[in-house]
């Protein structure tokens, strides 16, 4: 499952392959979307929650609000199942989506929506091999160091003009993410742990001046 965009995105895979999925786009409505989908996602293959073996979610990078919706219920199902909990860039979730469409080869990047007129983003040498750490920036400050690369995701779409090469998938597609996992497992890679990666701080955060007020 993956919150970090403004996809609500869930699938199942078996190990092998992609068994279900659902995709919503909708910013505002992460913690109202994410269980229904789960739900739609388990009668589609016609199984139970119980026969889950293992949980990956994406980290990030995604604003809080979003973000955390998705690493809070995969802990829950983590602890409540008594399963392995794995994290995953979403960036890679969507630079390996991209590979797997056709829509890249070579040398690009992934750039996602940040808001406030930026935008996460990370080079990537191929579809499974980032070449740094993700980080979050103005278009403008990062466009000379993109020139000529595709940039995939809705962060290329938003600002044609630093990046003119725009590529889909422009959302991360959580069936992307499970297969991705599933093939660095095989490979006996570890994941990440199932941290949120913001690269800023909340844009909620409590006043300066607030007053303590303190009983007698």
């Amino acid at each position: 499952m993956d919150t970090a965009t403004p996809a609500v995105t869930v699938a199942l895979h078996d190990g092998t392959s992609v068994v279900a999925s659902s995709g919503q786009v909708d910013a505002r409505r992460h913690g109202e979307l994410l269980l229904p989908a789960v739900d739609r996602v388990l009668a589609e293959a016609g199984v139970k929650l119980d026969a889950v073996t293992g949980v990956v979610v994406g980290v990030g990078p995604g604003p809080y609000t979003g973000l955390r919706v998705g690493l809070v219920t995969a802990a829950t199902f983590g602890s409540a199942l008594a399963v392995p909990v794995h994290g995953i860039c979403t960036l890679d979730g969507l630079a390996y989506a991209a590979g797997q469409d056709g829509g890249v080869e070579g040398p690009f990047a992934v750039a996602t929506d940040a808001r406030r007129k930026e935008v996460y983003w990370a080079r990537y040498e191929d579809a499974r091999t980032r070449t740094g750490e993700p980080a979050v920036d103005r278009p403008a400050d990062i466009a000379r160091a993109l020139a000529g690369l595709p940039v995939v995701g809705a962060g290329a779409a938003l600002y044609p003009e630093a990046f003119p090469d725009a590529r889909g998938p422009e959302h991360v597609a959580a069936g992307a993410l499970a297969a991705l996992a599933a093939e660095r497992l095989a490979a006996g890679q570890e994941l990440l742990e199932p941290q949120p990666l913001y690269l800023r701080r909340p844009d909620a955060q409590v006043p300066n001046n607030y007053k303590v007020v303190t009983p007698k």
